[in-house]
Parts: structure tokens; sequence; C-alpha cells
């Protein structure tokens, strides 16, 4: 696969280099510390984001609590923005109970929430999932696991419901399946401050990864405003568009 919209344009050919947000943990309790998100990025200069949506938090349907999300959602997904599937319930198990599942499945994240269920069990989650978001209008473009856990019966599932799915380092489609595309990693809330300006002016595709709590941190904020002032001149684009690309130059 040759996946062009991630590598630098050659010798002589326009520079195209991109930048891209994802928003994670979207569900109704946060609405508004994501919409002021989104109204921060905007004035960041960034045009359009990915939204990770949790399809029934608590257990119960975002559509059912949703309190001016959904409808939030779609005027987004209208202005350009790209709807993703996050996990199905992202419930936090047990401390013990999710480190034996983590360990076991050979995952990297202790919040893998698909950790330790087996091919009938994934699949049921990720149809419930996306028949939530379809019944909510807000059919999801792609898939990302809560904490990146990935699990082998997940890929296999996935290839055969959605165009494209986002590991830590990896872009995947229905035709690379596990193997994916290298992508970078993404810079978070996490890592910010660790994050050298000299790898993001490099980078040809900058992936920024974003939580509801992450405005809270004041130190956080500084440091992402001086990473989109220093990335000003890249295209804004979502993962719905470079998952696109991908399948067109597979």
């Amino acid at each position: 696969m040759n996946a062009t919209i991630l590598q630098r344009p050659s010798v002589g050919a326009e520079r195209r280099d991109q930048i891209s947000v994802t928003i994670h943990d979207i569900r109704p309790q946060c609405f508004e510390r994501v919409a002021l998100i989104c109204d921060w990025l905007a004035d960041q200069g960034i045009e359009r984001t990915t939204l990770l949506v949790v399809p029934a938090p608590d257990l119960h349907p975002v559509n059912h609590r949703s309190d001016g999300l959904v409808e939030w959602l779609s005027e987004q997904r209208n202005a350009g923005a790209c709807v993703a599937q996050l996990g199905l319930c992202n419930v936090d198990r047990p401390r013990q109970s999710r480190a034996r599942l983590w360990h076991r499945a050979g995952l990297r994240s202790s919040a893998a929430e698909f950790a330790g269920l087996d091919p009938a069990e994934t699949r049921r989650a990720l149809t419930a999932g996306r028949r939530i978001l379809h019944l909510a209008d807000l059919e999801p473009e792609g898939f990302v696991a809560p904490g990146y856990g990935y699990t082998a019966a997940l890929h296999q599932s996935l290839a055969a419901r959605f165009k494209w799915w986002i590991s830590e380092s990896r872009l995947h489609t229905p035709l690379t399946g596990a193997r994916g595309v290298a992508m970078p990693r993404a810079v978070s809330a996490k890592n910010i401050r660790r994050w050298s300006a000299r790898a993001a002016q490099e980078a040809p595709l900058l992936r920024v990864d974003l939580r509801p709590n992450d405005l809270d941190d004041s130190r956080a904020v500084d440091s992402f405003e001086r990473l989109f002032d220093r990335a000003c001149e890249r295209r804004t684009v979502s993962f719905g568009e470079i998952g696109e690309a991908a399948a067109i130059s597979a």
C-alpha cells in the first residue's frame, strides 16, 4: 500500500504538510467541554477535527442522554468534521481484572476495552456500537479502540465494518488489515511539553490527540497553542480524509 498522503512530496513538488486533530471520549457528560475545545481549536486555525464518540457511555445509548450532543455532532459533521466510533462503552474495568486481561492479550494499553473478548463477543460489541450511532444518524466513518488497545479479533472484525481504524502508530484499512500503514505517534497532553519543536516542523503529518479535560491544564494549553502556531501553514485534515486517500492509493 502506497499511502502518499503520509509521505513528504518529492523534490520540486508543492509541500503539503498536514495536521490532524482528534478529540477522544466524547459523551453527553462532557459535551460542554468538547464544544469549548472545538471553539478553542477554531481560534487556533484548526478547521476540522476527528470526533471520537462513545456509543453507549455508562451502558446507555448516546442518543438517549445526548442533551444536544447528537445535534451538535451532526452540525460539526456538516461543517467538515469526521465522526468515528470509540469502542462501545469505554467502561473502566476494575484495575486487577483490567491488568490481567491486558497482559493476557499482549496489549500495551491498560484501557483496552476489548481485551479478553472472544471473536463473537467482539463482533457483537462492534455491531451494537455502530447500530447505536446509526440510529442517532451519526453513521461512523472509522473506529478507534479506547486506549488504542487492539486485539487480533478486533482487527479482523473491523475490516468488514469500517473504512479505516487507527492504532498508536498505524492507519488500518480493510485492504491492510492489522498490518496497516506507518503513522506518526500523536502529540497529547501527556507528552506535549516533551515534544520537539524540530520534530513538529519536520513531520509531514502532525497528529494531535485531545481529551475533554485537557483545557484544565493551563501549561498544556500554552504548549498546544505554541504547537498550533508553528503549524499554522499546515493543511487541516480529518482522519476521514486520510483514510480515504490511503484507500485510493492502495
